[in-house]
């Protein structure tokens, strides 16, 4: 059950369920577009001859000129941790930890590779600040909408205000005549405007719309991309865990031959030189652990980073490393399910639409803009206002004015033109970028397939190797208790076998970071799962059962001085 579980969390890795292996790709692909046509052109295969160029679709003829959205196949992001995590929620992101004790390490806690990308994508900040990416770019196409409705505006001049002062008058020889001004007022208009024609209107919000439509396969590129990370940051803790495996067993197999070398050289019938070379490799294989300890830690911490854990908390691998599956698409069903699957394609689309709305929006900046408004102002006034004192006024007014304006620059010095024409050679270097994505889709694919294809060889050979290793050491160890041959036999194929574990580990892990990235880039889960290996439920004696003690940390300039030679 633990072996279906890590294949469908393997192949969940391309946003798709989980199903048995399909006998065509094409039940497997699952498009995250809806494009504009479903029509594509049949391509003849390689034995009926190279297909003519004009046979081969064009990009916006596939996928349309303007990809949108499928809602009802759009991968989502977890938004809820499973039940036996929920604990590792994480931590406020401004969060910022000032003691020692807040960091240090309280929990180690054993994850399989399912709750790993569950983790990833409720906690990953990252992925976090794509999805605010996604809503400022909704905010701003909603904001050019904005265009198509008219304004209200409210404006008031004195809200209210008084006017105190003195006024004097002199006509021709009469006596002069003054007055004292105390006013108060309240004036207010209220403008309602809407723009009848306007070139840049639809321009504007047909780029907004594409670069809303980019922001959301940008999220979902982010999220794939999320996925593919935290499966191979698994599949290197694994890695990290099996070298610590393989140090221990190497320490625990140079502990036995020191062992034996020291008791046949109390009998006499060993040298001095068989327990120096027992020593020597004991210390190599302590080296090894020290590395794969050291290698784990990185590992452990690199995958909780990924997944933003609690500050006290780091993830440990629960399942062990093993092969979890078989590729069965040929490298061209790949290659095209790819074509039909990435978003990348997509985007570059895009580009070229909203580098063309933004070349038109440019020209529009020189067409006639027409908008009708209309102005409705109310004032009302009280107070003294006059030559004579004491005279008191008081009244109000109110006006409406309907009208049109036009507005329309004839001569810009060709600024317009110019900025248009730059949009439409931007145009033409995303065409250019789409070939580039396509060649370089292309080659993501044969590359992870020619690994796959390499790392499942090594797989084979470095089985065979440790089979053979192992073997080898078993023998060697018999002839030294027989006293046929010297420690240095022992110590050379136990060094061997050392080797062999560690290549075979580092296959295993290539193979399955290679099976992911393939159904990544493709899309597709021909991956069939397999089957689980039969153990024996009895441990072996041997080896295994000698203690590893743990070697105490010397200062490097201690060690360094012990270990010079003058």
């Amino acid at each position: 059950m633990r072996r279906f579980s890590f294949s469908a969390a393997l192949i969940g890795l391309a946003g798709l369920p989980v199903a048995a292996v399909a006998a065509t790709p094409a039940a497997n692909t699952t498009k995250a577009v809806v494009p504009a046509t479903k029509s594509v052109p049949a391509v003849k295969s390689s034995s009926e001859g190279a297909p003519a160029a004009a046979s081969i679709p064009l990009a916006p003829a596939v996928l349309g000129p303007r990809p949108r959205i499928n809602p009802k196949v759009e991968p989502t992001a977890a938004t809820k941790l499973s039940p036996g995590i929920r604990d590792l929620s994480a931590p406020n992101s401004l969060a910022l930890p000032t003691k020692p004790e807040m960091v240090r390490i309280q929990q180690l806690r054993p994850l399989s590779l399912a709750e790993i990308l569950n983790l990833a994508e409720v906690n990953n900040p990252n992925l976090k600040a794509i999805g605010s990416q996604v809503d400022q770019a909704k905010s701003n196409l909603r904001s050019q909408l904005a265009q198509w409705y008219p304004t209200l505006s409210l404006s008031a001049a004195a809200l209210p205000s008084y006017t105190t002062g003195e006024s004097s008058r002199q006509v021709g020889g009469a006596a002069t005549t003054s007055g004292k001004i105390a006013r108060d007022g309240f004036d207010a208009t209220l403008s309602a405007q809407y723009a009848l024609i306007n070139p840049q209107r639809v321009p504007l919000v047909a780029a907004a719309r594409d670069q809303y439509e980019k922001a959301k396969f940008q999220y979902i590129v982010s999220l794939r991309d999320l996925r593919l990370q935290a499966a191979q940051a698994y599949f290197d803790l694994q890695q990290a865990d099996d070298q610590v495996r393989i140090g221990q067993e190497s320490v625990r197999a140079s502990l036995v031959s020191l062992r034996d070398s020291k008791a046949r050289f109390q009998a006499g019938v060993a040298t001095k030189l068989e327990v120096l070379e027992a020593e020597t490799q004991l210390a190599r294989d302590q080296q090894l652990l020290a590395n794969g300890l050291a290698a784990q830690s990185i590992a452990r911490r690199a995958l909780a980073a990924l997944l933003d854990l609690p500050f006290g908390v780091t993830p440990t691998a629960k399942d062990v490393s093993r092969v979890v599956g078989v590729w069965n698409a040929s490298l061209s069903e790949s290659i095209v399910a790819a074509y039909s699957f990435r978003e990348e394609l997509d985007q570059a689309i895009l580009d070229i639409s909203i580098a063309n709305s933004q070349a038109n929006s440019a020209l529009g900046a020189i067409q006639p803009f027409l908008s009708v408004f209309t102005n409705f102002g109310y004032n009302q006034f009280s107070g003294q206002s006059g030559d004579v004192t004491g005279i008191q006024t008081s009244g109000n007014q109110y006006e409406t004015t309907f009208g049109a304006k036009l507005s329309w620059s004839i001569f810009d010095g060709g600024a317009a033109a110019a900025s248009s024409r730059q949009s439409k050679q931007l145009a033409q270097q995303n065409r250019y970028q789409f070939a580039q994505k396509r060649d370089a889709i292309r080659q993501e694919v044969e590359t992870s397939f020619y690994e796959l294809e390499k790392n499942n060889r090594d797989i084979i050979t470095t089985s065979r190797e440790v089979i053979s290793a192992r073997e080898a050491l078993r023998l060697a160890r018999l002839r030294f208790q027989a006293g046929v041959t010297t420690q240095r036999e022992v110590v050379d194929n136990q060094r061997d076998l050392t080797q062999a574990e560690v290549r075979y580990s580092t296959a295993v892990t290539d193979y399955n970071k290679r099976l992911v990235e393939l159904s990544r880039r493709t899309g597709l889960n021909q991956v069939m799962a397999c089957s689980a290996p039969t153990l024996s439920a009895v441990k072996p004696v041997g080896a295994s059962d000698v203690p590893v003690e743990p070697t105490p940390l010397i200062p490097a300039c201690s060690a360094a001085a012990s270990g010079a030679v003058f």
